[in-house]
Order: structure tokens, then C-alpha cells, then sequence
């Protein structure tokens, strides 16, 4: 792809969202796509919702579990940026107007109290830079169809990391930990739907360890250029599969003495 075909798959995912009219799919537009093509449209998408007058407030982590690399056939976790728009507080309604199809997640953020920048940088230095850690929602939206009609081919991830890895909002929980409070494969969520429990798991899904997730964005980061700022959120990765949130869905993450999180779909 080019750089003007990188402007336009952003312009079309821009349009997408302001609309609610979803993309066509960018992997049938430009079949030679590359996953650093997708990362130049991302880059794209993100600098004109900048221009709008958004700001950064950290990164997303995605495909971080074994089964949804596998379904993608990709053997590598993926990422997208997090705006200060896409900030929710736990208990808060999501107008119904918002999002097209979303879908949540169960993750660990990540609050960084100093920057990682290094590529060398070691487990060790991650739990340093964290100032806490609190449990989380992920709101996914799909920008780009799921399936293109016609063909009934379905999103590849080339698709899905232009879209900005399909991220969309974060609920922060109220609770906040010390990083080494808690071991984090052990921290476990029962998420429910309209008071039905639709999904359990364990952190442990993520890369066996969320910290290791932080680390991957850290060192690829930095092979870029790049930084996890002080002040930045990080959102590890689900350690569940998305949960359809249609209209009047009201979602419970029940992280035990981790805390908790609520958020409404109007």
C-alpha cells in the first residue's frame, strides 16, 4: 500500500465511526495488505482523531490468548491506542448512539507511574514502572464489517489492527493495587449479562502472565521509536471471549477481591 492508500483506509474507518455506517473490508480493498500497512492506517486513523482535538491516555493490547491467535492464524499479540473519549467510569451508561456492534472484554489495566522505552527491558522493570494495576472493561466496536456480504469472507487481522485493534472505550474499575500485590495469573473474573454469567476466566489467559503482555507492547514500542508514557493506561488483554452488548445489556465483572466493574448499554 501507499501512503495515500494508507490516508484513505483511515479516512473510510474516520467515516465509519462518525456515521455508524460500517467499512468495507480493507484486507478485499488492498488484498496485498501487510500487518505494517495496517499499522500505517492505524497510525493514520489515530493521528486525524487527534487532529479533532482527542488525546492520547495509553495502549491496548489484543490477541493475546493462544485461541484467538490461532483462529487468526497470527502467531504475535497486536495493539491500538486509547483516547481520553473512550474513558468510562465503572456504573456509567453508554448512550445508545455510541458504538455500532459493541462487544466487552475482561482485562487488567496497567496505571504507569514512569515510562518504558528500552527494548531490553525485563520483567522486573515493568512492575517498577507501574504505578497500579485495577480491574477493567474493554468496549469492542467493529468499524469494518465482519463479513463482506457478497464473498462472505470474514475480518483478518490486518482488518482488525486498522481498525485500532477494534478498541472502542475502557471501563475502569474503582480498586486500585500495588502490582506486586497480587499475582496476576491467578486474578479472575466472573462477567455477567443482565445477571446471567456469560463468561469466566483466569488472567493467566494472557500470555501467561498479563505483565508479560505489558512487557511485549514495551519492547515492540520501542523498535518503533516509540514509549509507554508515565501516566499512560494499559489494557493487557481479555482473559474471556467478547461478549455481545445490544441495546439494554447491562454487564457485571465480578474480579472478587480484585474489584469489580458495571457498565450500561442504553
Amino acid at each position: 500500500m501507499t501512503p495515500q492508500q494508507h490516508a484513505e483506509a483511515a479516512e473510510a474507518l474516520f467515516q465509519a465511526e462518525i456515521t455508524g455506517q460500517q467499512s468495507g473490508l480493507l484486507s478485499l480493498r488492498y488484498p496485498g495488505m501487510t500487518l505494517d500497512d495496517a499499522y500505517a492506517v492505524q497510525a493514520a486513523l489515530v493521528a486525524q482523531k487527534l487532529a479533532s482535538g482527542r488525546r492520547r491516555i495509553g495502549w491496548k493490547i489484543g490477541l493475546t490468548s493462544r485461541a484467538m491467535q490461532d483462529a487468526l492464524k497470527i502467531d504475535t499479540p497486536d495493539s491500538g491506542v486509547l483516547l481520553d473519549d473512550m474513558l468510562f467510569e465503572t456504573g456509567a451508561v453508554v448512550p445508545a448512539s455510541r458504538f455500532i456492534q459493541p462487544r466487552v472484554e475482561a482485562e487488567i489495566a496497567f496505571i504507569m507511574k514512569a515510562p518504558l522505552a528500552a527494548a531490553d527491558i525485563t520483567r522486573a522493570d515493568v512492575l517498577m514502572a507501574t504505578k497500579c494495576v485495577a480491574p477493567a472493561l474493554e468496549i469492542l466496536d467493529t468499524r469494518i464489517q465482519r463479513a463482506d456480504p457478497a464473498s462472505g469472507q470474514v475480518r483478518i487481522v490486518t482488518d482488525t489492527i486498522s481498525d485500532n485493534a477494534a478498541n472502542a472505550g475502557i471501563v475502569l474499575g474503582r480498586e486500585r493495587h500495588a502490582g506486586q500485590a497480587h499475582d496476576l495469573r491467578w486474578t479472575g473474573a466472573i462477567v455477567s449479562l443482565n445477571g446471567t454469567v456469560e463468561e469466566t476466566g483466569l488472567a493467566a489467559g494472557v500470555l501467561n502472565d498479563p505483565v508479560t503482555s505489558v512487557l511485549w507492547l514495551a519492547r515492540r514500542m520501542a523498535t518503533y521509536g516509540q514509549q509507554i508514557e508515565a501516566g499512560d493506561i494499559v489494557l493487557s488483554g481479555s482473559f474471556i471471549r467478547p461478549i455481545e452488548c445490544p441495546p439494554g445489556a447491562e454487564i457485571s465483572a465480578d474480579f472478587g477481591p480484585f474489584g469489580s466493574v458495571e457498565i450500561t448499554f442504553a
